[in-house]
């Protein structure tokens, strides 16, 4: 939905220039290896400028960047190859880049001298985003790299962070912003608390200088499930609240009304044109025998998710306006915004009011009162308000129930508009565990060192979306077969299912069921007249277990929740000898039990979890580590089958 800042990425690249390698290294190469063990390149200096001007009334807006790295060790061939993004909202200035070999006791400096600018359509169907690509030359270990790059901010919005860190080390960081003294800033702080950050603030000749310092920052971790790294790398960001010309003062962002007022500004001509006839029918025929609202918004939302293709557009204000929905009627395809667009039509046709929302999604930490400014937010989807309760419509989604909001923007803040009237902001609901379900039921016999069973499956909620959303891309029956036995494993790998039948596939309203027979060969251990065997066929706790030297937050799509019950049928000649005692695990995350119980001539077995969670701290991690501890010595328990004497 957004415009694409540029920034540096990183490549692998096979061949770089013909320098010859040396071994010969600088002093402070092992002085930087010494203090960071682990790292293979150091930032020793980045620096921002940014330049906010007031001319006749006009804002001008410059920034200029300064990276000089030192690279540890051989890795450093990695990062040789940079690409620099610009877009219409971010003009690319003067940009030089060097490398630095050291030789003959001193660096010597080798200049890139060929940058290339190309398209950049990867991620996109339509994108103005361009990009400089360039090589450093002959980086290895013991160099150092150096670049400098000038931009022009098009838009007062548009100010970027100044991040303190990253997932290397960096040694000095520079943040100075230099303003009118009749522009009216205001700078947001994210997560410095513990960071030990020099702050100075001074007037110059009608100029308020305003800079942050910051030195030897050690790299953050870059863990697997990281919530966003918004939420750990501390940063600053500055906001143009107002400025001042000719005694008038004109707000740019105080708060999030200004926020609104431009979004409402590039929407409030939407859809004016006059009305698709083929629209006009598809409406007609696919709202025809609802006797209710909301039935006709269930089948107008669904008809959007499975027609209109979401692809990604970036040009310009295009990344902020929606596109008119006849055109995207007759393309069938749009971004977030598209797809509001016409779902907001169609609502309109069959007389039925949709409001177009601003939404951020949970890769972005903010609120709209703290940060008031396209930062805050990244997507666009439809609110619906019907006997009191507030339906979040996003059609880019799939699968997605009328009631269900998209699992990435569960518990965000929605922009709700009201036209001209003004805005409401929201908070979109987080679905409860027991919504998003797995429920098996499964009948087990023996049959020597084997168990072979029957299984049906029922699947609900983002469980059932997630499942729907990965089997739409299988079409090859045994592949279809082979993600089964994957997803619905038990006991161990030599789980095979053996025949299948699925109910329900691909239905938005309905549970999934999947109906199953399968078999666990050599699961069953048989030692002189007695039989062991371990019914906890099904032990998701233990994939919930973190590291013990995690040092992140750990993140989930969604909560969820599991139920399992299998009836054993007891062989014919034996008895139960031992059956496991009961056991439940409860805290303010994760509640869990496991049973058995006899029943004529079957043993029941029962295991429920509940997982009440999205993101786990440091110490919520430890909690369920502990728990999970705790139940996978109940995972461990067998029951015992005796053979029963005859006289």
């Amino acid at each position: 939905m957004k415009l694409k800042k540029y920034k540096a990425v990183l490549f692998l690249v096979a061949g770089l220039s013909g320098i010859q390698a040396t071994a010969q290294l600088a002093p402070e190469v092992e002085l930087y290896r010494q203090k960071h063990v682990n790292a293979h390149v150091v930032r020793l200096n980045q620096e921002t400028r940014l330049d906010i001007s007031l001319n006749s009334g006009n804002l001008q807006i410059a920034q200029h960047h300064l990276e000089e790295d030192l690279y540890l060790s051989d890795a450093a061939v990695n990062n040789s190859r940079r690409s620099l993004n610009f877009s219409s909202f971010f003009e690319m200035g003067d940009i030089k880049a060097s490398s630095f070999l050291f030789e003959k006791n001193k660096f010597r400096e080798y200049k890139v001298e060929d940058y290339r600018q190309k398209d950049e359509l990867d991620n996109s169907f339509h994108d103005d985003t361009k990009s400089v690509n360039f090589i450093f030359p002959g980086l290895q270990k013991g160099a150092k790299s150096k670049l400098e790059y000038s931009e022009t901010i098009k838009n007062p919005r548009f100010l970027m962070p100044f991040y303190f860190g990253d997932f290397f080390p960096v040694e000095n960081n520079t943040f100075t912003v230099t303003v009118d003294k009749n522009v009216s800033l205001r700078f947001m702080q994210f997560n410095t608390q513990a960071l030990k950050l020099e702050f100075s603030e001074e007037e110059k000749r009608g100029k308020k200088i305003y800079t942050w310092k910051a030195t030897n920052v050690e790299e953050y971790e870059n863990e697997a499930g990281s919530p966003t790294y918004k939420r750990v790398i501390p940063h600053v960001v500055p906001v143009i609240s107002s400025y001042t010309h000719n005694g008038n003062t004109i707000n740019v962002l105080n708060d999030v009304n200004d926020l609104y007022s431009w979004y409402n500004s590039l929407v409030k001509d939407l859809n004016k044109q006059e009305d698709d006839r083929e629209l006009v029918n598809l409406v007609a025929e696919i709202t025809a025998g609802k006797e209710t609202e909301l039935e006709k918004v269930r089948a107008i939302y669904y008809w959007t998710q499975k027609n209109i293709k979401y692809i990604a557009f970036e040009y310009a204000l295009g990344g902020f306006i929606p596109r008119e929905a006849n055109e995207v009627f007759q393309k069938k395809y749009g971004d977030c915004k598209d797809n509001s667009s016409i779902l907001h039509k169609m609502l309109s046709l069959a007389g039925i009011e949709g409001k177009l929302t601003w939404i951020g999604t949970r890769e972005i930490p903010y609120t709209y009162s703290e940060l008031p400014t396209p930062l805050v937010d990244n997507h666009m989807i439809l609110a619906y308000r019907n006997a009191g309760k507030t339906y979040y419509l996003d059609a880019t989604g799939r699968y997605i129930p009328l009631e269900y909001p998209t699992s990435f923007i569960q518990g965000k803040e929605a922009l709700i508009s009201n036209g001209d009237a003004g805005f409401e902001v929201e908070i979109v609901p987080v679905m409860p565990a027991e919504n998003s379900a797995v429920i098996e039921n499964t009948r087990l016999k023996i049959e020597g060192s084997d168990i072979k069973g029957s299984s049906k499956a029922q699947v609900t909620g983002y469980n059932k979306i997630r499942l729907f959303n990965e089997l739409e891309g299988i079409s090859n029956p045994a592949k279809v077969e082979e993600y089964y036995n994957a997803v619905f494993e038990k006991g161990s790998n030599r789980f095979l299912i053996s025949s299948l039948e699925e109910q329900n596939k691909y239905e938005y309203d309905l549970d999934f069921i999947l109906n199953y027979d399968f078999e666990v060969k050599g699961y069953a251990k048989e030692i002189g007249d007695e039989i062991y065997l371990n019914l906890n066929l099904n032990r998701d706790l233990s994939h919930y277990r973190t590291l013990k030297d995690r040092v992140n937050e750990i993140e989930y799509d969604y909560k969820n929740s599991f139920s399992y019950t299998t009836e054993l049928e007891i062989p014919e000649g034996y008895e139960v000898a031992y059956l496991p005692a009961n056991e439940e695990f409860d805290n303010d995350l994760i509640k869990a039990a496991i049973s058995y119980s006899r029943k004529e001539n079957k043993v029941i077995y029962s295991h429920d979890i509940q997982f009440d969670f999205l993101i786990l701290d440091l110490e919520q991690q430890r909690l369920v580590n502990d728990l999970i501890s705790k139940a996978e010595k109940a995972y461990k328990e067998v029951i015992i089958l005796k053979k029963i004497k005859t006289s």
